[in-house]
């Protein structure tokens, strides 16, 4: 290694063949920070060496353009991109998590959809933006919420890139019209119910065990009939503070109730796709200013609860009349949208950024000023804090 500081990007072995999730995207990281003289490497908890705390990392090289192995001290700073699942090794992150929580992270786990919600909806100028919620403990909670609501979601609290999401449609006839993607990710034939088949089929598909949430559906079709939404990335920049890097359109693909990329979606500009849903101009450039504003917001808010954070993804929903509606945040964001939609530039920053705010972080924390900085500027190491028993994932 040179003397260059270095950035640990913590992650998760997929199986016990030591498979590695978004690898393409670490090497363009690795290319970034070797251009503003950071070098990068990649690890899992199950390359640490308990004894000595030493890393056996992987290790990218720009010229040679291949991965290799090496023996490292443990990284000054660490970005998390760790993904959620159930297995034993997401146990043992939760544990480097907590005998590690000295180091400098560039981000802290958030929690759940549930608690997310909870949190931002005590905040008055973000109540709004929220569809109504609320955690499922029974089919009795579904019915509620179809009571209120000509359209609900059924979503794992945990879910990943609209796995297991079941969508509900309260029809004219008094029947329901049942859509949804499976927890392998497939679309679920459509199908039509009578109320009280819901509990049943409900159940069934609670079958796994997981958490839940009821949300309230948004009229969010093309007039095509497929579902679309927005990404919106907002990162930390080289000075430590929030901003925003882009925002791209999701169209879902036909019968699906998700836009996803990984489920089929395709990307588009975002203002291609608000002109195909607001016929306004000056609207539509209204409502880009909001949606930034709004996203920036979010994220301070997130951060001042759950601690250090370097980005997050929004997932938005923008109604006939404009309103912007919050579905989702991600705090592990995918960048590949950008690139999907035609945005090289922007996802040329999406990549640079954390590289940049790693710096900027790094350089602080050698002036010796993490504990008199302004709150929520990011570079704090949140020692002790205990990290959350789960958290939402990526698409």
């Amino acid at each position: 290694m040179s003397k260059n500081p270095t950035l640990g990007i913590l992650t998760l072995y997929l199986n016990d063949r030591k498979s590695i999730e978004e690898k393409a995207m670490f090497q363009k990281l690795t290319a970034a920070g070797r251009k503003k003289g950071m070098d990068v490497v990649v690890f899992t908890p199950d390359d640490v060496e308990d004894r000595t705390g030493r890393v056996y990392a992987h290790v990218y090289s720009p010229v040679k353009k291949i991965w290799g192995r090496q023996w490292t001290r443990m990284p000054q700073i660490i970005y998390d991109r760790a993904r959620y699942q159930k297995s034993s090794r997401f146990e043992r992150l939760l544990s480097f998590r907590r005998k590690y929580a000295h180091l400098i992270f560039l981000n802290r786990p958030l929690r759940n959809k549930w608690t997310i919600y909870r949190t931002l909806s005590g905040i008055p100028s973000l109540r709004d933006h929220l569809p109504t919620t609320r955690l499922y403990e029974s089919p009795a909670d579904v019915a509620a919420m179809l009571k209120q609501h000509p359209t609900v979601y059924f979503k794992p609290i945990n879910g990943t890139g609209g796995r297991g999401i079941l969508r509900i449609d309260r029809r004219s006839d008094g029947l329901l019209l049942l859509q949804g993607r499976n927890h392998a990710r497939a679309i679920v034939p459509r199908r039509i119910i009578r109320r009280e088949q819901l509990p049943a089929l409900i159940r069934a598909w609670d079958r796994r065990g997981d958490r839940y949430i009821v949300q309230q559906g948004l009229q969010i079709k093309l007039p095509g009939g497929r579902v679309h939404d927005y990404r919106m990335l907002v990162q930390k920049n080289g000075q430590g503070e929030w901003v925003f890097t882009g925002c791209a359109g999701r169209v879902g693909p036909p019968n699906s109730i998700t836009s996803n990329l990984h489920g089929g979606g395709t990307a588009v500009t975002m203002e291609s796709l608000l002109r195909e849903w607001i016929e306004s101009e000056d609207q539509i450039a209204q409502i880009r200013e909001n949606a930034e504003t709004f996203g920036i917001e979010v994220a301070a808010t997130l951060e001042k609860t759950y601690g250090t954070l370097c980005e997050l993804a929004l997932d938005l929903a923008i109604d006939r009349s404009g309103r912007i509606w919050l579905l989702e945040v991600n705090p592990k964001p995918a960048r590949e949208v950008f690139v999907r939609a035609g945005e090289a530039e922007v996802y040329q920053r999406a990549l640079s950024l954390p590289i940049e705010y790693a710096l900027w972080t790094y350089r602080r924390h050698q002036e010796g000023a993490g504990s008199d900085s302004k709150p929520g500027s990011g570079h704090k190491p949140d020692a002790g804090r205990e990290p959350p028993e789960d958290q939402p994932t990526t698409d």
